[in-house]
């Protein structure tokens, strides 16, 4: 008999059992989209359905995910209403970029995002999280709640800044951290007049206020990269080499132009710390949980730590603590959904014989939500359970059945950065702390630009009474 505890099961909506009306899925939609996947969508490798005349097929099969998104991916460009919710924003940027700009953006931009180059920001990623964990040194042994969801968002924003700028931004830092959020609560949301197609010059009113916040940051950047040229030019051996000046060294006829590499910081700032930092708040939340896990996390970080290891080396040295940041990932995907168009007739045939047929303007929806927890792909696929992230059991998981960074061309190119991010920051933090759910952690995930808890996540951050010693 399996004398084991049950899994945690983290909170999420219920798959519904009935089709919604053209008025519920409206509603729904601008509340919170995750609300909205019925049954077959967890159950069925494929579903053919319409959404306001537009015919959408939702796709759950590895393989032919791994079709639409690499084999044939030439075929499928970004979806209508996935740009007219973040072109607004990013504009140029390679999560919004199509056609020549993204192929010439993605080729001048993948020797700066090299594991290499990652690796070498291990050691401001390590001083950044230990500055920031000095903000719960004063809770005691019986803690002090604190809003977990802010908290992350303010530990990955001092990370980005200080390995995108050096901490050199226009401006002041505080505000600049406070208008990225307002930036992204108030541009990135869908809007009615998304959902019915009008075209970019039609006012939305769920954005009304954003585009002041936009314009105010986007003068912020462009004068950080202003005064950084200027120091590119007049004193070369003293500009840190971080993600700003590889970008700036980008520019010319076979690189960027300025106003792209403006896109794409903003694109890491607006896409990059947010991310990591709605995943960083779920793995504290579920690890709160699950006992055995955080017990084997603390007792593997303590270990590291006191061997004196090296940051870069943490990402290798201490699997379980990659492993429940990735389980985190699989159940609240910071991007839920992967939104493509085909643009010529397509089809694809399973290894059972089934075909697929997909008519030019077909919308595709491949769902990390959803597909994440497909009863035909996972073990009990609502339950947290690390192991399953392990480096023995990695194996069993297809390639195209997890998706927390896309996968294909057009694949998050900050993937190895945000991986060594997580490790580094839950690595200190849970080295000093225990973070515990308290009667005000009743948590909900919706959907806004990423996967985030509705009311924020309160919870109690203590001193651990049991850590060891760092070595000297």
């Amino acid at each position: 008999m399996d004398m084991r505890p049950e899994p945690f099961t983290p909170p999420a909506p219920v798959p519904r059992n009935r089709l919604l009306t053209p008025i519920e899925v409206i509603w729904i939609a601008l509340r919170n989209p995750l609300e909205l996947w019925g049954k077959p969508s967890y159950t069925l490798p494929w579903i053919q359905t319409k959404f306001f005349k537009e015919r959408t097929l939702i796709v759950n099969h590895p393989g032919l995910i791994r079709h639409v998104l690499v084999d044939n991916a030439g075929n499928y460009e970004m979806s209508e209403i996935r740009q007219l919710v973040l072109r607004p924003i990013l504009r140029d940027g390679l999560l919004t970029a199509e056609g020549e700009v993204w192929k010439r953006s993605r080729k001048a931009m993948a020797p700066v995002f090299t594991p290499r180059h990652s690796k070498g920001f291990a050691g401001q990623m390590l001083r950044k999280s230990e500055e920031f964990a000095e903000r719960y040194a004063t809770a005691g042994t019986e803690g002090k709640v604190f809003d977990i969801s802010v908290d992350m968002t303010d530990l990955t924003y001092a990370i980005l800044s200080e390995t995108l700028f050096s901490g050199e931004i226009a401006g002041d830092k505080e505000s600049v951290s406070e208008d990225v959020d307002a930036l992204l609560h108030r541009m990135g949301r869908i809007d009615p007049m998304d959902m019915m197609r009008a075209p970019p010059w039609v006012p939305r009113l769920t954005r009304i206020g954003g585009r002041k916040v936009l314009d105010k940051f986007r003068g912020i950047v462009a004068e950080t990269m202003i005064e950084r040229q200027r120091r590119m030019r007049e004193e070369p051996d003293k500009v840190p080499q971080d993600f700003l000046t590889l970008l700036l060294q980008l520019e010319g006829p076979d690189g960027l132009t300025m106003d792209e590499i403006e896109d794409n910081i903003l694109t890491f700032i607006g896409a990059g710390h947010e991310t990591t930092a709605r995943a960083l708040a779920w793995t504290l939340y579920c690890v709160a949980q699950s006992p055995q896990v955080r017990e084997r996390m603390e007792e593997e970080i303590d270990r590291v730590l006191a061997s004196g290891a090296e940051p870069v080396e943490w990402l290798d040295l201490m699997p379980w603590v990659r492993a429940s940041f990735e389980e985190a990932l699989r159940l609240y995907p910071p991007a839920p959904s992967i939104n493509r168009a085909a643009i010529e007739e397509d089809s694809w045939t399973s290894p059972e014989g089934q075909t697929v047929k997909i008519d030019a303007g077909v919308t595709v929806l491949v769902m990390p939500w959803t597909l994440h927890r497909h009863e035909l792909l996972w073990e009990k696929p609502r339950a947290f359970m690390p192991e399953r992230f392990l480096p023995e059991n990695r194996g069993s998981i297809n390639r195209f059945q997890y998706l927390p960074f896309g996968v294909g061309p057009r694949t998050c190119i900050g993937a190895t950065f945000a991986l060594q991010e997580a490790v580094i920051a839950l690595a200190v933090l849970m080295h000093r702390y225990r973070f515990d759910v308290t009667p005000q952690t009743k948590i909900w995930p919706v959907q806004k630009l990423t996967t985030q808890p509705r009311d924020g996540m309160p919870m109690r951050v203590g001193l651990r009474r049991d850590a060891s010693p760092l070595a000297n």
